[in-house]
């Protein structure tokens, strides 16, 4: 008899549903399995017959062929072991015929049986909902991952054995209770208090924070750049719990998910500068997500920027600019979610103490020259704000003051990113959430100048060399601006700030 189970593939962050179809056929025992399976399925013929075993159920001794349609998606991954060997036990009369038709089946098989973790569970979830589905079956292990879906009955499967028990009525599995998604706020390990000095550079992150602006320090070793930029997470606001299930979804095809199954702080991602361009904006045989999508909704932060080899940067000018990352493969194209805040620190020079007031530089000027032409005009040219780090002299350092809290910041922060919610709730068809998003209608339509301001972005046009991409993101900066102040309007004072922001001649 033809039996048919319901599976899930992900293709990119999308889930694609898997008809696995079991029948047998003539010849010698044994299973094929077709539909353009990989190594992995393939060798779920092993695991399941072993399973199938070790649950005290008949395996048939008869040509068994396993098809996964469609055959022109390609099927990864080891979960498809449990809906092939439920495939075989309704095949063979041992369940019910019609107990899955409303069901979709994933999951790993040990050799005794039992059910391991898959990856990519939210998204199936989510796909099965979409289709129609009215339960899903899943390791137990990932039962909260899935559980995050509304409107769909979640069965947290131990084993093999537990199933079958199931589905012929003897020992029912209650559903696994609905979880609600939720974010909080970002703990940072250091608070911007016990940060001394630099208060121009904490007004910088600030602003950056408020509109989810692209940041760069420039300063020499230990004025504090790192230390900075890891305490931004401390100021950032919280995450709409549909920015919570994006990013999740994200982690859990990457198979990086926190024991809490639900990602709910933004993401703060600090790969190492010998990173190679497929490990930052994602690659491999078939496509997994990179490090700037693991930062999709939170910062990346790249430390020592001129380190890092020129084509792992000048793989993010693309998606510094469209917010998304598309990896083309010969058997196709998959699109990657990459809507980061970039944070990067430098050292002016390979001493790093050129320019500075108390310790000689001793590079030579054509040395500092292309230590900082490492990094190319096109790629800071997409950086909104430019910061110099000095070094902290000895009476703030050993000082009792402290500066202003993290939490302080961020009340100011979540204030600024609320208007720009409200401004930008009309805009239909669009994943606009903060300043650095707008695109050119919205800057027209939202960053409107007065006559004094006009006046000023003229001369700065002229003076500054300011290019198109230049002139918006100025724009875009000095509405933060202004939001941070609670100002409606764009006002010449604003516009001034964010013009200081804008990255100044070369150091060398």
């Amino acid at each position: 008899m033809l039996a048919r189970v319901y599976s899930c593939a992900v293709i990119g962050l999308e889930g694609v549903i898997v008809e696995v179809e079991v029948d047998t056929t003539n010849g010698l025992p044994g299973t094929d399995i077709v539909g353009l399976p990989d190594k992995a399925v393939q060798e779920s013929r092993s695991r399941v017959q072993s399973a199938v075993k070790n649950a005290r159920l008949r395996y048939p001794r008869e040509r068994i062929v396993v098809n996964l349609a469609p055959a022109s998606v390609r099927k990864e991954g080891p979960s498809y072991d449990l809906p092939i060997a439920v495939g075989v036990l309704l095949m063979q009369g041992l369940i019910p015929p019609t107990c899955l038709d409303d069901a979709l089946v994933i999951g790993e098989l040990s050799l005794e049986g039992t059910v391991r973790h898959s990856r990519g569970i939210l998204p199936m979830a989510a796909t099965a909902r979409q289709n129609g589905f009215k339960r899903i079956f899943v390791p137990a292990s990932d039962a909260p991952e899935a559980a995050l879906i509304p409107d769909i009955e979640v069965y947290a499967v131990s084993s093999l054995r537990d199933l079958y028990l199931h589905l012929t009525a003897q020992q029912i599995i209650k559903p696994h209770p609905h979880v609600e998604a939720e974010s909080v706020s970002g703990l940072a390990p250091t608070d911007f208090r016990e940060i001394k000095g630099q208060e121009h550079v904490k007004r910088a992150l600030e602003v950056a924070a408020a509109g989810g602006h692209n940041v760069i320090m420039i300063g020499p070793p230990g004025a504090g750049k790192t230390l900075l930029a890891r305490a931004m997470s401390g100021i950032l606001p919280e995450m709409s719990i549909e920015e919570a299930l994006e990013v999740t979804r994200i982690y859990s095809v990457a198979d990086a998910l926190p024991p809490e199954m639900m990602i709910r702080t933004r993401p703060f991602r600090s790969p190492h500068h010998t990173i190679s361009h497929a490990g930052l904006v994602g690659g491999g045989n078939w496509p997994h997500p990179g490090e700037i999508s693991l930062a999709h909704r939170g910062v990346l932060f790249l430390d020592e920027l001129p380190e890092f080899g020129t084509r792992v940067l000048e793989v993010m000018r693309q998606p510094i600019e469209d917010k998304v990352v598309t990896i083309s493969r010969a058997q196709g194209s998959l699109t990657f979610p990459a809507n980061f805040m970039l944070v990067a620190a430098m050292n002016p020079c390979p001493c790093g103490y050129f320019g500075d007031a108390v310790k000689a530089c001793t590079c030579a000027p054509s040395t500092v020259t292309k230590y900082q032409k490492r990094i190319s005009g096109p790629l800071l040219d997409r950086i909104d704000i430019h910061i110099e780090v000095p070094r902290v002299d000895y009476q703030k350092l050993s000082g009792d003051r402290l500066g202003e809290s993290s939490e302080a910041i961020r009340c100011r922060v979540e204030s600024a990113r609320q208007r720009q919610r409200e401004r930008f709730s009309n805009i239909k068809s669009s994943n606009i959430v903060c300043n650095a998003d707008m695109r050119v209608a919205e800057v027209r339509q939202f960053c409107k100048l007065d006559e004094a301001g006009e006046s000023l972005i003229r001369a700065a046009m002229g003076q500054m060399n300011l290019s198109a991409r230049g002139y918006h993101r100025v724009l875009k900066l000095a509405r933060t601006i202004a939001d941070l102040a609670g100002s409606e309007n764009i006002q010449s004072v604003h516009l001034a700030e964010a013009l200081q922001y804008r990255p100044k001649l070369m150091m060398g």
